[in-house]
């Protein structure tokens, strides 16, 4: 019985997805590294703010809550025009461990994120720094200790998992959380396996020493984003990076709430990964190139192929091994939610992101906010 081109075609780009699987369940089934650093060492929390004077007012008396015994808080106000310099100046005055980075935006480096947190780095007495964004919340008073604690002499980049808010019988709070936890399941996973790419600056650790070595941001100042993929995309190795995949390690923060400011972000974040090294590049774009080969190959398999339910079978198959170690990441980072809708979230997702690659080739942001 002759099965068909469409099967072997189908079949192959299968076969790829079901590898990217097996090497992705790292994150979902894979063991949660300990902690190699001491919790006597003083951090430095730097957190950037750019007209954000009521998420302020929130995520700060929860920093100044974390059981952490020695950290400082920088609050960075970068050239904001809200009332962001009040409230930071309003917290300084409560807390002595609250300092102010006070940034005026300058022709070199006019609205660049990357200006002010070098700025703030070079604010920090400590070594050890951790990030967290103005508009992400802290899931535990336990968060710094859990983020510092894996800081140590072998170990200076730390990658957080910084997840958003539920939204009942939103499709697009869905799809964000969906392709938020696919993310973190490969880069997490990336990073288990030695070959750390990218970490997200709602949830990061690094060292100062470590920033310096590969001086900051220098490489990529003038790309507009990658103040955290990028440098860790630079400065990460298998030695020095680890990962924390405790829950009370996370930060929760509130997602876009209509699809034109989701696809302004997205249109920024897919011209950063551009910028990636070529390995990581590749095997990031083979995997996208697999998926929306398997898909389209599918639907032809069914409208021309020879033996349907062998292609079905296939289908099947690498549907089964896809809802397993996603539906297990997914879990981990608490997104179990929407396990029941990966099928068609996953479709969604691959759709957008073959949209907006055509669209940032023709329209390339120009600023961050």
């Amino acid at each position: 019985m002759e099965i068909g081109v469409f099967f072997y075609v189908l079949t192959g780009f299968a076969l790829i997805n079901i590898i990217y699987y097996f090497f992705y369940s790292k994150a979902g089934f894979g063991k949660t590294p300990q902690p190699q650093g001491d919790l006597k060492n003083a951090v430095s929390v730097i957190v950037c703010s750019k007209n954000e004077q009521e998420n302020l007012k929130t995520l700060v008396p929860q920093l100044l809550e974390q059981d952490h015994p020695n950290f400082e808080l920088i609050l960075i106000n970068d050239a904001s025009y809200d009332d962001t310099r009040d409230v930071i100046e309003d917290f300084m005055s409560q807390d002595a461990r609250v300092k102010m980075v006070d940034v005026v935006n300058n022709e070199s480096f006019w609205g660049n994120k990357k200006y002010a947190l070098t700025l703030g780095i070079k604010k920090a007495v400590n070594d050890h720094l951790i990030f967290i964004d103005a508009d992400c919340t802290p899931n535990s008073k336990q968060w710094l200790s859990l983020m510092a604690v894996h800081l140590s002499e072998e170990k200076k980049i730390v990658l957080g998992y910084g997840g958003y808010q539920k939204v009942k019988n939103s499709l697009l709070n869905a799809l964000i959380r969906f392709e938020t936890g696919l993310t973190a399941i490969q880069y997490f996973s990336y990073a288990m396996s030695g070959n750390p790419y990218m970490g997200v600056g709602r949830n990061l650790a690094y060292t100062a020493t470590q920033f310096y070595d590969v001086s900051g941001f220098m490489s990529h100042m003038k790309i507009m984003g990658g103040d955290d993929d990028l440098f860790v995309n630079q400065a990460a190795t298998k030695k020095n990076t680890i990962v924390s995949l405790n829950p009370d390690s996370f930060t929760t923060s509130i997602a876009k709430q209509s699809w034109s400011t989701w696809w302004k972000q997205k249109k920024r974040h897919i011209n950063t990964a551009s910028h990636y090294k070529g390995a990581h590049k590749f095997l990031l774009g083979l995997f996208y190139i697999s998926q929306i080969g398997f898909v389209i190959s599918a639907i032809l398999g069914f409208v021309f192929g020879i033996n349907w339910m062998i292609i079905l079978g296939v289908v099947l198959f690498r549907y089964l091994i896809f809802w397993i170690v996603m539906g297990k990441g997914l879990s981990r980072f608490r997104e179990s939610d929407i396990i029941i809708l990966l099928p068609f979230l996953e479709l969604l997702l691959i759709l957008s992101q073959l949209a907006l690659f055509v669209s940032n080739m023709v329209n390339k942001p120009k600023q961050w906010n």
